[in-house]
């Protein structure tokens, strides 16, 4: 039997959404039979994830309630309230204590049905969202997909009651009061303890702003057909959450036997200054956890003595320096053309214009990030790399952006649509830092990374980026450097969130997280 294939990268609108589920009642699919079937499979989940655990350390004969205390069900009018509903009537028939509360008594003829059976069999409905201020649970069922008003009134009184309280909250497919497609809240919104999202991942899941409402996301695989999804979204999607199966495939692997150090990249490195030392050996450490064959590293010439001793590998060059310590020039001695790919930025101070010039220049595939990308946006970003006949990585973070790419990302429905507009406009890989990073090439598949954490919010984790992405580029024989822009997104979000979890929520210095890159890696590709 062939292995159904992976949804974990496709994202969908509402629309969307709407348009696939509805492709499976068309060709026969009961509405009322997959509401079954989706509420089986959040049923089993909370029982297997969520209740079970809560019970570790109760006998079953010693609770009626299985170990937990009461489980409120907050039910919406639609079908995302039918959900609800199936979940409650499976929990209660398992002998679990639950709570219904209808705030809306108009429901959608399916829902009401549910609502109809699960009062007959004598499940409590409390008339209040306060009396289910007792409960040790909370499921929310109020509204899934598609929503596009604001909450008010009543529910978003329930919606703050609830979110002021230290109950956990399940929601299901969404948190109510979440827009489906931007992630904003409509007014208010629930702030879920989980969210387990039906189906696919709704694009919600990839906004920055939505994060804090979301708490942990899982999916809920419930068969959904490839060809539907495809006959949507189209072959490749137009978004796509990057996964580790794609960043295995993308790795610049395997390797012969034979290999040498000439054959996997040359990376020439052009960062650094007497202000911010520091960025040129952490641009340093992170190229080293890449993989390339070789690592050349122009510094001011007073750097260069101090980077030869933290990274010995390195061919470090000197160069003449400012009065304030910047790069003043590249040395007539470099010969720009031999190296596989460039990386020029962290630490230049905007003194190093001339050098920013210059390497623009060059046919080379070249990354620029942190002072590069400032003094590109003085040359006027999309004009200046238009002109460039070799490929462009640009890693800004949203200030930097905004400087690039002035009112693009104001215009834009999110982040992704901003990240796509400049790639297009450029000409270059765009890669739009944040919480969610979105990875745009020219006119291609848009690409989100799903995973990272706060403990990346220090200083110096932009550099170690920069090399790495950098010394991927040097590895990456395909045109366009998507790849190693996506790969290197991926594997230092992943190498900050794996030491985040083993050590401190609270920050992961940039040298430890240079350090954690290649135990990361191995870790990751040894789980596929």
């Amino acid at each position: 039997m062939q292995p159904r294939p992976t949804i974990e990268p496709f994202l969908v609108s509402a629309e969307q959404m709407r348009q696939i589920e509805g492709r499976l009642f068309a060709v026969g699919m009961p509405v009322a039979a997959l509401m079954e079937k989706v509420a089986g499979q959040i049923t089993r989940y909370l029982l297997e994830t969520y209740l079970h655990g809560a019970m570790a350390n109760v006998e079953p004969s010693q609770s009626s309630l299985r170990g937990v205390s009461p489980i409120g069900v907050v039910v919406g009018p639609g079908h995302n309230g039918g959900d609800a509903l199936v979940v409650a009537r499976e929990l209660f028939l398992q002998g679990y204590d639950i709570r219904l509360y209808r705030p809306l008594n108009k429901l959608k003829p399916l829902t009401a049905s549910h609502a109809q059976y699960a009062e007959s069999l004598g499940i409590p409905i409390t008339t209040t969202g306060e009396a289910l201020v007792d409960c040790g649970l909370i499921v929310d069922g109020l509204f899934g997909f598609g929503l596009t008003r604001a909450l008010d009134g009543a529910i978003a009184s329930l919606v703050k009651t609830l979110n002021s309280w230290t109950i956990p909250v399940i929601s299901l497919d969404l948190p109510s009061g979440i827009h489906t497609d931007t992630g904003r809240p409509l007014g208010v919104a629930i702030r879920a303890t989980r969210t387990l999202c039906l189906g696919l991942w709704k694009r919600a899941f990839v906004q920055d702003c939505a994060l804090d409402y979301l708490g942990q996301s899982e999916l809920i695989d419930f068969g959904i057909p490839l060809a539907d999804i495809q006959a949507v979204l189209g072959h490749p999607p137009a978004i796509q959450r990057i996964t580790p199966a794609e960043v295995r495939a993308r790795l610049p692997l395997p390797r012969t036997q034979a290999t040498h150090k000439y054959q996997v990249g040359h990376l020439l490195l052009i960062c650094g200054s007497r202000q911010f030392a520091g960025a040129a050996i952490l641009s340093g450490l992170g190229a080293r956890a890449s993989g390339v064959g070789m690592v050349t590293i122009v510094v001011p010439e007073s750097l260069r003595l101090w980077l030869v001793a933290q990274i010995p590998e390195a061919l470090v060059v000197g160069a003449e320096e400012t009065e304030l310590g910047a790069i003043a020039g590249l040395p007539n001695s470099l010969d720009l053309n031999q190296y596989s790919a460039i990386a020029c930025g962290p630490g230049l101070t905007r003194e190093a214009k001339e050098v920013v010039t210059q390497i623009l220049g060059v046919s080379k595939p070249l990354l620029l990030d942190a002072d590069g990308l400032n003094l590109l946006a003085e040359l006027g970003a999309a004009t200046t790399l238009r002109s460039r006949s070799a490929p462009t990585v640009l890693t800004p973070h949203g200030g930097e952006f905004k400087r690039l790419f002035p009112g693009v990302l104001a215009q834009a429905i999110d982040a992704g649509e901003a990240a796509q507009t400049a790639a297009d406009a450029s000409n270059a890989v765009v890669v739009l830092k944040g919480a969610r990073s979105a990875i745009a090439a020219p006119h291609q598949s848009l690409w989100i990374n799903p995973v990272s954490t706060p403990a990346l919010a220090r200083g110096g984790s932009g550099d170690v980026l920069t090399g790495l992405t950098g010394g991927l580029m040097a590895q990456d024989d395909a045109e366009g450097c998507l790849s190693a822009a996506m790969v290197g997104s991926w594997w230092h979000a992943q190498a900050g969130y794996r030491l985040a979890r083993d050590r401190s929520v609270l920050g992961i210095d940039p040298k430890t997280l240079a350090a954690g890159l290649i135990p990361t890696l191995s870790q990751a590709l040894s789980a596929l």
